[in-house]
């Protein structure tokens, strides 16, 4: 599985003109309570007391309780690659159980019945490209309005001619999947030798075929000191938006290493500074993100750790000062809050990395799953325990339920990957 799942991470949702101003759906935080951030803060990233975080209106957004903002389909678990960190244990050949296209067409109905502004829909897997029907769903779902998106892994499938054919529908943006600067830590994710080649030409065709391209990039121990590359490689490649994975311990993910939460901090405010170099940046399975673009955006500085340090000198001698204003998207989605995933065989989770499932479109519709699930509805309004509980910034933020369920088992619990010590400290909310 290329993307462990491919968040188009939340996440193609800056390829679309109408929700792509990221002005408009940035949420301020919330006042703070008295109190001082703990050591942990300082050291993690150097915060501030929260009530000096920069205060503002809150501005209306889309109704998550109502929609979501991105559907992730995944079309099948088949796929030619043996990623490292793949979510899904993906294999070479189609499991039981698949939606047909004719249930995939009803799954689509099924999205415009949320009415407008449709949700995105991303076509993924496993390898989307695997389904024979692919394109004729693509076609389907632009018919009836529903704008889709595509996560194809790079193979021998993905041929010129494919690409070709994909920028010329009405397919609104792909994604492909780097995780390596170098052939050596890219090709080793991948399972593939040569593999990074061809992603980086992928990259490039699919630019140069006017496609909106993303990137998503997995940070892992293994690749953390290469990020400042791969900024300038998403740059260079004709990119538009650079959607960064944090490693949730799933599927073949378990076997990857992950950082810790001081590194993860250091992480977040080296990609605030990649914002400024014209591309969008986005995070996955990382929320703590916007507390920290916050606190930038509100003349914070950055931490002084070493991963930082090395990571922001880094990307100045590739790519010089910043170019543009930051363009950090910052909207307070979460697993089950204007994201769903549904995947091969119908039924619905929160998310690809969180196995809870929540009914199956084959037996309830999608709008009464995502509106009525009890669980969504706890964690669209922030009823977390643990740090997440009470912190001041659950809306916001709200930490990866994914990684708090593989760390607990309880999708509400705090998210260990998190550095932030909340502000004020209280009973858990329920």
């Amino acid at each position: 599985m290329p993307r462990v799942v491919c968040w188009l991470s939340t996440r193609f949702a800056t390829a679309m003109p109408s929700r792509s101003r990221d002005d408009e759906m940035t949420v301020a935080v919330d006042e703070a309570a008295d109190g001082k951030t703990s050591a942990v803060n300082r050291l993690a990233g150097q915060l501030p007391d929260a009530e000096q975080l920069p205060g503002a209106v809150r501005r209306r957004g889309p109704d998550y309780a109502e929609r979501p903002m991105l559907v992730f389909w995944e079309t099948t678990r088949a796929c030619l690659l043996s990623c490292r960190h793949c979510r899904a244990s993906a294999s070479p050949d189609p499991l039981p159980g698949e939606l047909t296209e004719a249930e995939g067409r009803g799954l689509i109905d099924q999205l415009a019945q949320f009415g407008r502004p449709y949700p995105i829909l991303v076509l993924t897997g496993g390898d989307c490209l695997m389904r024979p029907d692919l394109l004729r769903l693509a076609g389907y779902g632009s018919g009836l309005g529903v704008p889709v998106c595509l996560s194809p892994s790079v193979t021998p499938m993905l041929t010129p001619e494919l690409i070709r054919l994909i920028a010329g529908s009405s397919i609104r943006a792909v994604s492909i999947s780097l995780d390596g600067a170098v052939p050596e830590t890219h090709d080793r994710v991948r399972g593939i030798p040569g593999h990074f080649e061809a992603t980086m030409r992928a990259i490039r065709d699919f630019a140069s075929a006017g496609m909106t391209v993303q990137v998503n990039t997995t940070v892992m121990r293994a690749n953390a000191t290469e990020l400042a590359d791969i900024a300038a490689l998403t740059v260079s490649g004709g990119a538009s938006i650079w959607e960064v994975f944090f490693l949730v311990q799933v599927g073949r993910g378990a076997a990857e290493g992950q950082l810790t939460p001081g590194e993860h901090e250091e992480v977040c405010h080296f990609l605030y500074d990649a914002a400024h170099y014209g591309v969008v940046v986005r995070t996955v399975e990382a929320p703590f993100f916007r507390r920290v673009a916050a606190w930038r955006r509100g003349g914070g500085g950055p931490p002084v750790g070493p991963l930082y340090t090395m990571l922001a000198s880094r990307i100045g001698s590739l790519l010089g000062p910043p170019v543009t204003r930051p363009s950090a998207h910052t909207a307070p989605t979460r697993d089950g809050k204007g994201i769903l995933f549904v995947a091969y065989d119908g039924e619905v989770y929160p998310a690809g990395f969180l196995p809870v499932g929540l009914g199956n479109v084959r037996d309830r519709p999608l709008r009464e799953i995502y509106t009525g699930s009890p669980l969504l509805r706890s964690i669209r309004a922030a009823q977390f325990t643990g740090r997440c509980g009470w912190c001041e910034f659950a809306d916001l933020c709200g930490g990866s339920r994914a990684r708090a369920f593989a760390d607990s088992g309880d999708p509400l619990g705090e998210d260990p990957a998190c550095a932030y010590q909340p502000a004020r400290s209280g009973p858990q909310v329920r």
